[in-house]
């Protein structure tokens, strides 16, 4: 499934009538006990904050997202969700993988807080290279050497 890197921010989110329709969906099929808020208000909320998503794209729709927040040094990852429709099929892999590189190339150490991954992210992380740092409370991801 060719996936493409979509990010969305406020700016992008208010332009793009399919983008919010996208998110929202993307969303609504994460369990509720992982969102902090109701769809809406959680996507709303991480927009005004500053932060964005960052989200898989196939055939110019959204289908999977990671909300992002950037704090100068790091990118760090919460909230993983992809469309039931379209899970078990690489695009929550493929996801993180270009968000790495988009990381890596932006010098930025990429990390996600223990208390917001369920066991499957764990799973999903620690197979992509990411590595529990244990008295910090979170995973990130090892970079090449010289890029960290």
């Amino acid at each position: 499934m060719p996936v493409t890197l979509h990010p969305v921010d406020r700016a992008a989110w208010e332009a793009d009538a399919q983008a919010q329709l996208d998110l929202a969906r993307i969303y609504a099929d994460a369990p509720s006990e992982c969102l902090p808020a109701p769809v809406d208000a959680f996507i709303q909320d991480h927009l005004s904050d500053g932060h964005r998503f960052l989200c898989a794209s196939f055939n110019d729709r959204l289908i999977g997202s990671v909300a992002q927040r950037d704090d100068g040094s790091a990118w760090w990852l919460s909230h993983l969700c992809v469309r039931k429709t379209t899970r078990r099929r690489g695009v929550g892999t493929r996801l993180l993988t270009l968000v790495g590189q988009a990381a890596q190339a932006e010098s930025r150490a990429l990390r996600a807080e223990l208390s917001h991954l369920q066991l499957a992210d764990q799973v999903l992380l620690t197979r992509l290279g990411y590595r529990l740092q244990q008295h910090s409370g979170f995973y990130e991801l090892l970079m090449a050497e010289g890029r960290q």
